[in-house]
């Protein structure tokens, strides 16, 4: 049949399905579909008056409510807090906004409107065209050989029920080669509030690694109970050892599963967003490096992270059938989730409550920036100076 005998036999059904019942439309579907040999989904198209388009032509469904204003204010707020998820960047718009409207001006009202009504799925859709994909490559921790005897092995599920419990881990920062001396960098993640605390050593000797370790203790808003690590050598000496179990009061000491990362999955998921996504993969590989990198953790870098940044908690796992379901609770800030703990002390409470209202996130958040440009400015020169 000749495409003009198709459009013929087609504009006469169509004149005869648009006020026909559900019987009598079935009927004319499914004789288009003999008549002209297309099949049953695209005869309803075609009878429905919903053609398809040309190739690149947005085709059906109700218009977005989500304009340029709205699109500018996402984009510019996820760049800022380093590109969450969808579920996360609503958070991320509660805390931000007020921010955000000081700095540029306040928004339309139902600009502002529909930014709190936004959902993760929608954010998730906004977003995807500016999602960028990085490599990563294999890290050099070696294992340490001493007490690993005495350090009992914790994997599965942590149960616990109040901060303190740290999972920490090393990231080497030598660029394409493991070989000579360069910076590591130290992170320590609380269980239950996702709390974050960074440091960074030259070296990774026990004896650095232990006076960093003794620095964040003094820095946590709550008592250490328990550390957990994996198996390098850093962590697994008897400097530390002491340091942990030789209190009146001794902390749980406890080590993973050799090549199992899961066994320290809080801490190890952060090795992207909380270290490279912050230094990349350069080689940090002259001690001058060390002050301002120590500097970007311990403050702008540290505070945004743990007053700015929501997390997500795992609650459950439910397998139905082949396929795992896991359902998290909403997202908070470490910072939020402290200060839900009935168990918080009074003094460090009124300390977050305080730090809390005067500090702004977009300003952190250009702390951080020219924080990272004078450390490309150092290597940069050092990359001079080599050549």
């Amino acid at each position: 049949m000749s495409m003009g005998s198709r459009a013929e036999v087609l504009g006469r059904l169509r004149g005869r399905y648009q006020g026909a019942g559900r019987g009598y439309r079935r009927r004319l579907i499914q004789q288009l579909s003999e008549v002209c040999g297309y099949e049953r989904k695209y005869a309803i198209k075609l009878l429905t008056g919903n053609r398809p388009g040309p190739r690149g032509r947005k085709r059906g469904g109700c218009s977005s409510r989500y304009g340029p204003a709205e699109k500018k204010v996402i984009g510019q707020l996820w760049r800022r807090s380093d590109y969450p998820c969808g579920k996360r960047l609503v958070a991320v718009l509660r805390l931000w906004l007020p921010s955000y409207e000081r700095r540029y001006g306040a928004l339309e009202p139902s600009v502002r409107e529909n930014l709190e009504r936004v959902s993760p799925a929608t954010l998730d859709r906004l977003t995807a065209v500016w999602r960028i994909a990085l490599r990563m490559r294999r890290g050099g921790t070696k294992p340490g050989s001493l007490l690993r005897s005495q350090i009992p092995v914790q994997y599965g599920t942590w149960k616990v029920d109040r901060p303190g419990y740290l999972e920490a881990d090393v990231v080497e920062h030598g660029g394409a080669s493991a070989s000579g001396d360069y910076l590591h960098s130290i992170t320590c993640t609380d269980i239950y509030s996702g709390w974050v605390e960074q440091a960074v050593v030259w070296n990774k000797g026990a004896s650095q690694v232990l006076a960093r370790i003794r620095e964040i203790e003094q820095d946590l808003p709550f008592p250490l109970l328990g550390f957990d690590c994996d198996n390098g050598a850093e962590f697994l000496n008897h400097h530390l050892w002491r340091y942990l179990r030789r209190r009146p009061d001794p902390v749980a000491f406890t080590r993973s599963r050799a090549y199992h990362k899961n066994d320290n999955a809080h801490v190890e998921q952060k090795n992207w967003s909380k270290v490279r996504l912050l230094l990349g993969y350069e080689r940090y590989d002259r001690p001058e490096l060390l002050a301002p990198v120590q500097e970007l953790y311990r403050h702008a870098w540290r505070l945004l992270q743990n007053f700015f940044q929501p997390v997500l908690k795992l609650q459950r796992k439910e397998r139905r059938g082949a396929r795992l379901y896991k359902r998290y609770d909403q997202p908070q800030t470490p910072a939020e989730r402290l200060l839900a703990w009935p168990g918080l002390a009074t003094d460090k409470r009124l300390w977050l409550e305080q730090l809390q209202r005067t500090l702004d996130p977009i300003s952190l958040q250009e702390q951080v920036m020219r924080q990272q440009q004078y450390i490309r400015r150092l290597l940069q020169k050092r990359r001079r100076n080599a050549a």
